[in-house]
């Protein structure tokens, strides 16, 4: 059984003794009921890491001797996922994927051809779904560097992304050159593009110019499973599985 990952706001070096207060520690006690001598490890979510043993269980919190600490780099190159909004909770089951293979930056983008729209209350909500499940998954899946889940981005915001990254990538089912043929970068930013539902409109082609359109596969997937499966493949060949 692998050990569980719980989130600390803030990791200080040196300490020999943690005790994890709040929801998390709320929850490691009380739903995990973790008792001493079981091991945990602690993440800031940006590459710090603790890994502990329990000593005691306090009401709502663990106390904790910390047998190491470290320090993880990020991954390189950095694969940030833009993500046409798929209906309904298929966007939750988009980022909880992607999440799990190791996607480092998740974009909610409103396509032109998106059936769900994000605006006003609907917008921060969605949006705080996208990142609990971001955050939830990570823990689950033991990730130090947790996904960065941004504000909802337009067709301008993304043009723009693809023409600073390293390599932009727009999935397209008419393009004639497979994902797994790119020249792939070593370093700097790898942005990869999922349209909706209803797939990527010409105009919004047009605007992704700096981007290479690729061919993921000779079947169609769900816009929700479209990008865990372009991402499993980029991170399979830069060496990152």
């Amino acid at each position: 059984m692998s050990v569980p990952v719980f989130l600390a706001d803030r990791l200080e070096f040196g300490k020999s003794e943690i005790v994890l207060g709040g929801p998390e520690g709320r929850h490691a006690a009380t739903v995990r009921r973790l008792r001493p001598p079981e091991r945990v490890d602690l993440t800031d979510g940006r590459g710090a890491v603790a890994e502990c043993v329990v000593t005691e269980q306090l009401k709502d919190a663990l106390r904790l001797e910390v047998l190491r600490s470290y320090e993880l780099p990020p991954p390189a190159p950095r694969l940030i996922v833009v993500q046409g909004l798929p209906k309904g909770e298929r966007g939750e089951l988009a980022v909880e994927m992607m999440t799990e293979a190791g996607v480092d930056v998740i974009v909610p983008w409103a396509a032109k051809r998106s059936i769900t729209q994000w605006k006003g209350e609907r917008a921060a909500k969605s949006l705080a779904r996208w990142r609990a499940t971001a955050r939830e998954a990570g823990k689950q899946a033991r990730r130090f560097h947790l996904p960065e889940v941004t504000e909802q981005a337009s067709t301008a915001q993304v043009a723009e992304l693809l023409a600073k990254a390293a390599l932009g990538v727009v999935l397209h089912e008419a393009a004639e050159v497979r994902l797994s043929r790119i020249d792939l970068p070593a370093e700097g930013d790898i942005v990869l593009v999922v349209g909706p539902e209803g797939g990527i409109a010409d105009e919004e082609l047009d605007r992704f110019a700096a981007a290479v359109p690729a061919l993921l596969g000779p079947t169609v997937l769900r816009t929700s499973t479209a990008g865990v499966a372009a991402a499993s493949v980029l991170l399979a060949r830069t060496g990152r599985w």
